[in-house]
């Protein structure tokens, strides 16, 4: 991990109408780190995500995600980042290697390109013999992780990954996260989203979102140490259930 800073986000603030999403949120994240942002449902953790990859305008704050500035230059961040929602993002009515070939093309690659990375992805994820079967029959573990192939198909420098274990199983889960890792060595900056708290230990840096506030940003082994606590779920849960008791 270099020490080189891909996202800053200073004093952040996305409200729709009366509601404040995202509420002067400040923090930093490196090239090549895999950051988790964490956070009961309702946190603010898409929202933000959202912002990140250009995808919603900040209503106040800096924001910077590749060198770009989020309120001016959201297109060419686009062109810097990888992007897996929450919602499964491939067509299922398409075949594994049509999906790859049309995400390739939207990302740029050439012909040759989109070719070389569809048979070397193919044999990463065992999927040759798949190739022309359609996504809508896989099951959901290796959609999921098509889906997240797909998502760093052209070496995004930052890839944005919103819940992409959730519903899967802990066999599934453990070979995404070594997908992650294999993705953070290659200098690809990883920020990930879960409610698993035993996911968060795989991260470098947690950052924990209540109510739309940073309630807490550190290594999970500093974080532990911190709020006296055997793991990261009883972290999460000490700064959700007393939200006054803790602050940053």
């Amino acid at each position: 991990m270099s020490d080189q800073i891909v996202i800053k986000v200073n004093d952040l603030v996305k409200k729709f109408g009366d509601f404040v999403a995202n509420d002067k949120i400040s923090f930093t994240v490196r090239k090549g780190e895999i950051f988790g942002f964490l956070g009961p449902n309702g946190a603010g953790k898409t929202t933000a995500i959202k912002i990140l990859a250009g995808l919603l305008a900040p209503t106040s704050g800096h924001v910077e995600v590749a060198g770009y500035d989020v309120a001016n230059h959201s297109e060419s961040i686009k062109k810097e980042i990888g992007y897996m929602s929450q919602k499964f993002t491939l067509y299922n009515d398409l075949t594994v290697y049509e999906n790859i070939r049309f995400y390739g093309g939207i990302y740029g690659l050439s012909n040759q390109e989109i070719e070389n990375k569809a048979e070397y992805y193919l044999a990463e994820l065992n999927l040759q013999n798949d190739r022309n079967r359609l996504v809508g029959k896989l099951p959901l573990g290796w959609r999921q992780k098509l889906a997240f192939t797909i998502s760093i198909l052209h070496e995004p420098s930052i890839v944005f990954l919103d819940e992409p274990t959730s519903g899967v199983d802990p066999i599934t889960r453990r070979q995404f996260w070594e997908m992650i890792y294999k993705t953070a060595a290659q200098d690809i900056t990883v920020f990930v989203t879960t409610h698993y708290m035993d996911e968060s230990e795989y991260c470098e840096t947690v950052c924990i979102l209540v109510d739309g506030k940073i309630k807490s940003i550190g290594a999970p082994e500093d974080l532990k140490k911190k709020y006296d606590s055997e793991d990261m779920d009883e972290v999460f849960l000490k700064l959700v259930r007393d939200k006054e008791a803790y602050e940053v």
